[in-house]
């Protein structure tokens, strides 16, 4: 066992102990309509429910539709607007948008009624001590408003260590909070920490473990036992545990159901892939199976019906199945074409596998400037393709 999973191990144990406090049962809302934030309450007549103020508020002040607002009432219940307005206030002094505050109370209306100073001021100031601007944290808070229930002190400070100590580097934590800000919510001991240890005794080395953590910190929410089948079947599949492929294919595999991996190798069998080259095409890019079926579909189709191409030479190019259709297949291609038909280049002289994959610096510095003399149509024909993939 390496010294690194011996710390985790030891940080989970702390964890464990540390953040059994009781959690309060929280209700999950969606808005229907968005309303503007209002300082004047207008009546719903013949209400039904008792808490008929409560109700009112949540529909003139924090944009609930009636239905929601009555749902809502279950489960927070003030009969006057003091504490309520001191919560929305406190929001709106700390920079967050009115859109971001309907938001978080629509998650967790419960909020509505704690006391801001207390219980939501000392999370803000922790994520701006290190160095996050009031900006990300309104994002990061309206993102995931969960994180103002939990404990600073026995659930968000250990867990910000833990990640600091995995990353080596508090810039990294930061980041992959930004990125996903429930990771300060998990109970580390149930899902990251075991993750981990299930990845190490596959033989991944602890850096892929960490560029894993660190871009996709979502996939060590999987209970152990659904995350050590994944890593199994990657095995199985034939991925080196040595390489970040190795990681990548877990992270494709947790990103979707088992009936949804089938639907999508159903959809590549419909342009005439085999199995064989399915299975082998996701251990050279694992990343085309994460794209949805419609983009399987419309860029095969572009490559095969407009291009002209066996659709088995995307099976030994799979990268460009994850390539932006709009934003790079289309006009890279435009741009390609002309310069053949001008003679600028040779069929073959330059793959147009190579030039769609290429770095955008890499494509404009070599080909489009470097023609701008003699074709200076090419610079304006794929900005134009690009105004208007977006």
């Amino acid at each position: 066992m390496s010294s690194m999973f011996k710390f985790i191990c030891k940080t989970s144990h702390y964890l464990r102990s540390a953040t059994r406090v009781a959690q309060s049962p929280t209700h999950n809302l969606c808005f229907c309509q968005i309303h503007p934030f209002s300082s004047s309450l207008e009546s719903i007549k013949n209400s039904p429910n008792q808490h008929s103020f409560t109700v009112n508020y949540l529909i003139n002040s924090c944009g609930f539709s009636p239905e929601k607002s009555l749902s809502a009432s279950k489960y927070v219940k003030f009969e006057t607007p003091d504490k309520p307005d001191s919560v929305l206030r406190f929001f709106e002094t700390h920079e967050f948008t009115k859109t971001q505050i309907s938001r978080i109370i629509r998650k967790l209306p419960r909020l509505l009624v704690c006391d801001p100073e207390n219980t939501l001021l000392p999370k803000l100031e922790f994520l701006k001590s290190k160095g996050i601007s009031s900006t990300d944290v309104a994002k990061m808070v309206s993102i995931s408003p969960f994180f103002m229930k939990r404990s600073l002190e026995n659930k968000i400070i250990p867990s910000f260590i833990l990640f600091t100590s995995l990353f080596r580097s508090e810039e990294k934590t930061i980041t992959a909070i930004k990125r996903c800000p429930s990771l300060l919510l998990h109970d580390q001991h149930f899902t990251v920490a075991p993750n981990i240890e299930n990845l190490q005794e596959a033989n991944v080395p602890i850096a892929n473990i960490m560029y894993l953590l660190a871009n996709q910190p979502r996939v060590f929410f999987a209970s152990s036992n659904r995350f050590r089948e994944i890593v199994k079947e990657v095995e199985t599949m034939g991925f080196n545990p040595l390489k970040l492929s190795f990681v990548t294919a877990v992270h494709a595999l947790r990103s979707m159901t088992k009936s949804i991996w089938e639907k999508k190798f159903d959809v590549y069998k419909n342009w005439g892939w085999t199995e064989d080259e399915i299975l082998k095409a996701f251990r050279m890019h694992p990343w085309c199976m994460t794209v949805s079926e419609d983009k399987i579909n419309r860029v095969m189709d572009f490559w095969v019906n407009k291009m002209g191409w066996k659709s088995s030479l995307l099976a030994r190019r799979p990268k460009l199945l994850s390539q932006s259709l709009e934003k790079r297949i289309v006009p890279r291609c435009a741009v390609y074409q002309i310069m053949l038909s001008e003679g600028l280049i040779k069929s073959k002289g330059i793959s147009l596998m190579r030039l769609v994959e290429a770095p955008e610096e890499w494509f404009l510095e070599k080909l489009v400037n470097r023609h701008e003399e003699a074709a200076p149509e090419l610079l304006k024909l794929y900005k134009e393709k690009l105004t208007l993939s977006k």
